[in-house]
C-alpha cells in the first residue's frame, strides 16, 4: 500500500539501438513519477529478448517500485505514441495512495490444479474483497487462457479482467511475461488492483453492425446451420445486397458475425455483441462456420470491420467511459492493441494511443501490440482479435 499522499502517474515509450538507450529514454520522459511507484509496467520489443532481465533489473534499481510487471511486444506503446517498426521500451509508473497492488506469476500447471475458488484465493494470496480488478498479461502459446479467465471469474466474481497476450517475433512461437526482475517464457502475470482503486474497462472490437438482427434457429459445433429458418448464406447475401455501394465496397473483404451476449435484450447496440470471424461456408446447405460456438436462440447480426469502423467504435466507447466517469480523470491506463491494428489497419501510426489522449485527456499510458486481447463484453471476459482492450485505473466510487 502506498505511503505517498498524492496520486500520480507517468507513461512513455522510447526507441533505441540498444536496450539501455531505449529504457533510459522512457525513464527520462517519465521523470520522478516512477520513483517509488506502487506499480511500474514495462513493455519491451522482442528484439531485446536476450536483455529482458537486465532491463527489469535496471528498472528495479532506478525506481525501487513496489511491483514491476509487463511483457514482450511486437510493438510497444506509451502516452500518445505507438512504436511498431523499431526496438523500443515503454514504461508506466503509477502511485496510488490507499491503493493495493499485488502480483503473481502462474503457470499452466498451477492454473489446472485450481478446482475451487478457495484454490484460486490460495494461489494469489487474495480474497475477493482485496482484489477489485485484475490486469492480465499472458503467454499465448503455453497458457490455458480459457481456464485462467474462468478461474478468476469464479474466484473474484464481478471483478473486471483486462489485458492481453504477449507477442514477439512473429516467426517464433515464444514470448515473455515479466514479474519483478524475472522474464518467463510461459504462464501469465496477474496484477490485482485493490484498496482505493479499481479498473474501468473499454473493449473496442473494431466492428460496425450491418443489416438487421436475426435469431439462430440451427447450430452445430461452430456452424450456424439456420438463421430465422433460412440458410445463413442466403441471409448474408441478402444483407450484403441491401447495403449501399459504398458500404458494399467496405464490407466486401471485411465481413464478420456478431453473437449477442444476452439474447433477451429488446434492443441491441455496439458492445452487445461478441465479434467473431466468419471461417467458411457450405455450398450445399448454406451453413456458415464462425470463430466461436453459436447457440440456438442466440441473436446474431453481421458486422463489418475496417479502419473507419474501428475508429468509430473506439471513439464511441471512450465517450461512454468519459460520460460514466463524470468528472473523474483516470489516473493511468493500460492499452492492449491487436497487432493487426496500428499502421497496418489505420495507415498511420499512434491511432489508439492518440484516441485515448484525445477523448480522455492526457492520461499516462503504456501498453503493447498483442497476440490476442483480453476484456469483458456483456459481463463476461473473452479473448478477442483486432481489438483495443483498455484498462483505466480509477478511484473506487464513494
Amino acid at each position: 500500500m502506498s505511503t505517498h499522499q498524492i496520486a500520480h502517474a507517468a507513461g512513455a515509450v522510447a526507441s533505441g539501438a540498444g536496450w539501455e538507450e531505449a529504457l533510459d529514454g522512457a525513464l527520462t520522459a517519465t521523470g520522478e513519477s516512477v520513483q517509488g511507484a506502487d506499480l511500474v509496467l514495462v513493455f519491451a520489443s522482442a528484439a531485446f529478448a536476450p536483455d529482458f532481465e537486465d532491463i527489469l533489473g535496471r528498472v528495479r534499481e532506478l525506481t525501487a517500485a513496489g511491483v514491476i510487471a509487463g511483457c514482450s511486444g511486437q510493438g510497444v506503446i506509451g502516452t500518445g505514441r505507438e512504436i511498431e517498426d523499431r526496438p523500443a521500451v515503454a514504461v508506466l509508473g503509477v502511485t496510488m495512495p490507499g491503493g493495493v497492488v499485488r502480483a503473481a506469476h502462474v503457470t499452466r500447471e498451477r492454473v489446472e490444479a485450481c478446482a475451487t475458488a478457495g484454490d484460486w484465493h490460495a494461489l494469489t494470496g487474495l480474497t475477493p474483497d482485496q482484489a477489485h480488478a485484475w490486469l492480465i498479461l499472458a503467454d499465448p502459446f503455453r497458457t490455458d487462457i480459457d481456464a485462467l479467465l474462468a478461474g478468476l471469474a469464479l474466484a473474484y466474481p464481478g471483478a473486471p479482467l483486462i489485458g492481453g497476450m504477449a507477442s514477439g517475433d512473429p516467426r517464433v512461437q515464444r514470448t515473455h511475461v515479466f514479474l519483478g526482475e524475472r522474464a518467463f517464457d510461459q504462464g501469465a502475470v496477474l496484477i490485482a488492483i485493490g484498496g482505493a482503486y479499481t479498473i474501468r474497462t473499454v473493449v473496442a472490437q473494431g466492428a460496425a453492425p450491418i443489416g438487421e438482427t436475426w435469431t439462430i434457429t440451427g447450430a452445430e459445433q461452430n456452424w450456424i446451420t439456420s438463421i430465422g429458418g433460412r440458410p445463413p448464406m442466403e441471409v448474408l447475401t441478402e444483407t450484403f445486397q441491401a447495403l449501399s455501394p459504398e458500404m458494399q465496397e467496405r464490407a466486401r473483404t471485411n465481413l464478420l458475425v456478431g453473437l449477442a451476449i444476452d439474447e433477451y435484450r429488446t434492443e441491441f447496440r455496439r458492445g452487445d455483441f461478441l465479434i467473431r470471424n466468419l471461417l467458411g461456408s457450405q455450398r450445399d446447405s448454406g451453413a456458415l462456420a464462425v470463430g466461436d460456438v453459436p447457440r440456438i436462440g442466440q441473436t446474431v447480426q453481421f458486422q463489418v470491420r475496417d479502419a473507419r469502423a474501428a475508429d468509430d467504435d473506439l471513439h464511441e466507447l471512450l465517450a461512454d467511459a468519459r460520460r460514466d466517469l463524470g468528472g473523474v480523470a483516470p489516473l493511468a491506463a493500460l492499452l492492449c492493441s491487436c497487432n493487426g491494428r496500428g499502421v497496418g489497419l489505420f495507415g498511420a501510426p499512434d491511432h489508439d494511443a492518440r484516441a485515448v489522449a484525445g477523448d480522455l485527456g492526457p492520461v499516462p499510458l503504456a501498453g503493447f501490440f498483442c497476440n490476442g486481447e483480453i476484456g469483458p463484453v456483456g459481463g463476461r471476459t473473452y479473448v478477442h482479435g483486432f481489438t483495443a482492450s483498455i484498462g483505466l485505473i480509477v478511484p473506487v466510487a464513494e
